[in-house]
């Protein structure tokens, strides 16, 4: 018998589940997400942001599961149903409607530890938390509770549906796959997205992140462009109508002062670095393990145990960097980069951190230079006449969004004095060589 249950969220209000999906919530790999923060060491800086990766899949489910229902109501239809006719109305209907909700509740159990922290220093080359998100959904564990349902679901369908393409996916994604994983991950108007921005400014405190995404979500539709320039143009895709172009752009807006104000923020940036220097002398082989089994064990709840016992403990692997972040005793900014020169702040970074490495030691400078977010994010957009155009030419807000480009330099608190005079006599001189390609 197949009950319906309540969450209650603080973003959502209620999100209803039924007993299959239930099952999954309370599955090992879903449950370990209670005890995976969703903004890693932001709470250090943002005393709210203890938010966990858990309510936040709970969310990118309920998302999705709307976003499934605004965009295939036969009336919003236009030929889609021709070239997709697994989403017709039926029973085929409503089993890619429950494989996108599970898609969008297992999206992120390939997280590790601290989420993105340490991802791309810490996992074996060819691997992230896409990868393993896929391997795990994909694992018998999973594929079990999946298939339990009635219907039963297709653990590889909802894995591909949960990563979306990539380059170890073997079989290419059908033009159907496509938009139901553009419905959870797509890099514009996903449900992934919609829900982050909207969860992490209200546990953060800020006002950034809000937008109206409800009016969103009820403009969203299926629509095949013509003029982008995307690959396979012509292929259906994820839209809005010309109703939601203003919701769209506040989305965007949302995520450039979310990106600028906390998720780049720079002191949350430096305790990261530090993290991820704990974690390279803690963890044995300097690696996570990417088996499932070693995957499922690891938690914030082990690490943040860890960190608290190195930090006082002089004796243990990792100390120097676990008392900085067991008692905040962070690096302090050397050089914050420059606004006027974003295309090449992460060079400057770099050049900067690596003859303050030279000068005062490998352990007294770091630089943080995280990869610039795309602002420029095209879409199609159904206009009033019918037509469909691309979101950046009918929006100067996609067009012309600046990138959230930072390029901090940190020094250890006991030399910035020192180093800031030495920076202020050097620094032309390091730039001069990093521009003509001695700081690569």
């Amino acid at each position: 018998m197949v009950t319906q249950h309540e969450f209650r969220d603080p973003v959502h209000s209620f999100i209803g589940v039924d007993s299959d999906e239930r099952r999954v919530i309370d599955s090992r790999p879903v449950q370990r997400l209670r005890y995976i923060r969703q903004l890693a060491t932001s709470y250090l800086v943002y005393p709210g942001a203890t938010h966990t990766r858990f309510e936040h899949s709970l969310g990118t489910m309920e998302l999705a599961g709307r976003i499934y229902d605004a965009v295939t109501v036969p009336s919003r239809s236009n030929d889609f149903f021709q070239d997709l006719p697994e989403l017709r109305d039926g029973d085929e209907h409503s089993y890619w409607r429950r494989v996108v909700r599970m898609a969008g509740l297992c999206h992120d159990i390939g997280h590790l530890p601290f989420s993105h922290a340490a991802e791309h220093e810490l996992l074996p080359e060819g691997w992230s938390h896409e990868r393993l998100t896929y391997e795990i959904i994909r694992s018998k564990e999973m594929t079990e509770v999946l298939s339990s349902g009635r219907p039963p679901v297709d653990s590889e369908d909802v894995a591909r549906i949960a990563v979306g393409q990539k380059p170890w996916i073997e079989k290419a994604l059908t033009p159907m796959e496509t938009i139901l994983s553009e419905i959870i991950g797509g890099d514009a108007l996903g449900a992934d997205r919609m829900d982050y921005l909207l969860r992490d400014s209200l546990h953060a405190g800020v006002a950034y992140g809000r937008f109206d995404y409800h009016r969103l979500i009820g403009t969203l539709r299926i629509l095949r462009p013509l003029s982008l320039d995307v690959e396979d143009t012509g292929r259906w895709m994820l839209g809005v109508e010309w109703g939601g172009i203003q919701s769209a752009e506040a989305l965007l807006m949302a995520r450039y002062f979310m990106f600028s104000q906390v998720y780049f923020h720079k002191i949350r940036m430096i305790y990261d670095l530090h993290l991820i220097d704990f974690l390279k002398d803690w963890l044995h082989g300097r690696r996570f393990k990417t088996d499932i089994e070693s995957h499922l064990k690891f938690t914030d709840s082990e690490i943040i145990g860890a960190i608290r016992k190195a930090g006082y403990d002089e004796g243990m692997d990792g100390h120097k960097w676990a008392r900085r972040l067991a008692n905040r005793k962070h690096f302090r900014v050397l050089d914050p980069g420059r606004p006027q020169h974003a295309a090449q702040n992460s060079r400057m970074a770099k050049a900067i951190c690596r003859a303050a490495q030279a000068k005062f030691g490998a352990d007294f400078a770091r630089a943080a230079h995280p990869p610039p977010k795309e602002s420029k994010l095209e879409f199609p957009v159904l206009m009033e006449d019918e037509k469909v155009q691309s979101s950046l030419t009918v929006s100067q807000v996609f067009a012309s969004l600046p990138v959230p480009t930072p390029g901090y330099v940190y020094v250890d608190e006991r030399i910035l004095d020192e180093a800031r005079k030495w920076l202020a006599k050097h620094r032309d001189h390091i730039i001069k060589e990093a521009s003509q390609g001695g700081g690569e």
